[in-house]
């Protein structure tokens, strides 16, 4: 039978992007719908090796991706959550897994395909739910990804009476070590290790590739799956990097052991089963379970190469960056969310911290007090960047009502703080260096107002934390309560003040236009702070529409 070369390879190619569209669509669905609760059980399974290892397992079988997992693993060691010796634990547990689900599709059961695409877009359209939608379409993609495989194997059945493949494949045969490397290049570029095992099987199928070379290229998959983490976290920390390093670790140690061996592997997988496409496939998970087995009990030792090879990265303190935004948690709206709103928080921090200090370069006059003020302001835009950027980009994915809403608040309430930091710093730093510059002083009594309102200011900062991770319906009432007692607070200061101008008080008459500046700069912060309260009132329906009174007729 002929082949037309142009239209066999668009064929193929088409297969395989279809197969990778719907392991994407798997790991894409499971990860919306339930994607903070995988990362909830990675993240309480660290109690030992061997949890940490099952969990992996779990988690990459629902995933059917290796990588999902390293980054889940990754990103936890980076803020200190886990060590890196449970993550790479995790990481044998992963791809232990990957090989699992990569049996179960070896069998390709032919009428599955269309049932399963048809109930995935039926629970997909007629469902509002989102994590019913979400499953629906994780269904979807393994009804592609059975299709895509159907579609490989019958376009590849008639390779076999081509020579020129012919003549490639065996030279390939003949050097392992380089069938080995074009399937990690393979692996990189499709960014599926599973994909690969599974195109080597149908290949396998078909009898275009033999067994010893078959076994090279899942070698080689094996390897290019640990690179896949590695090249995705080089901008990350070293926390972050050292994960997929030492999994890298045991993939080439694994490896170079297993590719002179493979003489004397292939008979070994016939015994097991004669079929030539399920030797393949237990090889892949023989080579797995393996080095689970060997690095189990040196994942600490491996853990400790990788931190002196990787070690902490030295940084001023002042360097503030985001640490909660992991990008790998993006296919998750409400894990991504969350991760925003613990790095508001940091924001509520460093916030606490300038007022703090605001009040010290007022009582001082500290100059260098003063820089370090702004400083924290330049790392406060920083992370209200960082956090706008990322919810911009969770955006783009479906996310249910209630994540939307939250997503919305977050951004409101970390842009409140970014202006809450632009009044400490441009406003009331530059009247402390007036102050400082004219050597003022305010006078006792007005000194001690001001810091009244600082003490208040700084409560009220933290209880607007607290309604902002809580959406406590009585915080937010008491916050808002807190806005008129604020209010009250700086109409008292304001005619205490005028008061003393009226007797005359030097230091009064002095800083007059600097007091009344520096509380109504603090009355505006307060403003931003309270400002949580509103949507969580408003959904309440605590809220009336005006505060104007009836017009009268």
């Amino acid at each position: 039978m002929a082949i037309n070369g142009t239209t066999f390879l668009l064929n193929l190619l088409g297969a395989a992007a279809l197969l990778l569209w719907g392991l994407r669509m798997v790991r894409t669905g499971i990860l919306r719908a339930y994607g903070g609760d995988l990362r909830r059980r990675l993240g309480h399974s660290m109690g030992n090796r061997f949890s940490a290892l099952l969990t992996g397992l779990g988690i990459t079988l629902l995933l059917q991706s290796s990588s999902a997992a390293a980054m889940m693993a990754a990103s936890f060691a980076s803020r200190g959550i886990v060590n890196t010796a449970s993550a790479l634990a995790i990481m044998l547990g992963a791809d232990i897994g990957t090989s699992l689900v990569a049996q179960v599709y070896s069998f390709k059961p032919p009428a599955l395909s269309p049932i399963l695409i048809l109930c995935g877009v039926i629970m997909f359209m007629a469902s509002e739910a989102t994590r019913r939608r979400d499953l629906g379409r994780a269904i979807i993609g393994l009804g592609l990804v059975l299709l895509a495989l159907h579609t490989i194997a019958d376009n590849a059945a008639p390779l076999r009476s081509s020579s020129a493949l012919g003549d490639i494949m065996a030279g390939l045969e003949s050097a392992p070590a380089l069938a080995l490397i074009v399937a990690a290049i393979v692996t990189l570029v499709s960014t599926s290790s599973l994909a690969v095992v599974l195109l080597v099987i149908s290949f396998v199928q078909n009898g275009i590739v033999s067994l010893p070379l078959a076994f090279a290229l899942v070698l080689g998959a094996n390897l290019g799956s640990a690179g896949l983490p590695l090249l995705a976290t080089v901008r990350a920390d070293p926390e972050a990097r050292r994960v997929p390093l030492g999994n890298l670790i045991f993939r080439l140690i694994g490896g170079a052991v297993a590719l002179p061996l493979l003489p004397v592997v292939t008979p070994i997988m016939a015994d097991i089963e004669p079929e030539a496409w399920r030797q393949v496939a237990n090889f892949h998970t023989c080579f797995n379970l393996i080095l689970a087995v060997c690095f189990i009990g040196l994942t600490g030792p491996v853990a400790r190469l990788c931190a002196t090879w990787l070690p902490d990265r030295i940084e001023a303190d002042s360097a503030v960056r985001p640490r909660y935004l992991d990008r790998n948690a993006l296919e998750s709206p409400a894990a991504a969310i969350a991760n925003a709103a613990r790095e508001t928080l940091r924001m509520g921090d460093i916030i606490e911290k300038m007022l703090r200090q605001t009040l010290d370069v007022f009582r001082h006059d500290d100059r260098k007090l003063l820089r370090e003020v702004e400083e924290l302001d330049n790392g406060l835009d920083t992370l209200h960047e960082g956090i706008k950027l990322y919810l911009t980009e969770v955006s783009r994915e479906t996310q249910a009502p209630e994540d939307s809403r939250r997503a919305v608040d977050v951004i409101t309430f970390t842009t409140n703080l970014e202006h809450v930091g632009d009044i400490i710093d441009k406003n009331l730093m530059e009247l402390a260096q007036k102050k400082i510059r004219n050597k003022l002083q305010f006078s006792t009594e007005g000194f001690r107002e001001i810091c009244d309102m600082h003490a208040r200011l700084t409560e009220n900062l933290t209880l607007a934390l607290n309604v902002f991770i809580s959406g406590d319906v009585r915080m937010a009432r008491r916050l808002l309560e807190e806005k008129v007692a604020f209010r009250e607070l700086e109409r008292f200061a304001s005619e205490s003040h005028l008061q003393r101008l009226r007797r005359g008080t030097p230091e009064s008459i002095e800083t007059s236009s600097l007091h009344l500046d520096v509380i109504r700069d603090l009355k505006r912060i307060n403003s931003h702070l309270t400002s949580v309260a509103y949507p969580i009132l408003d959904a309440a329906g605590e809220l009336v529409r005006t505060r104007l009174k009836p017009a009268e007729h």
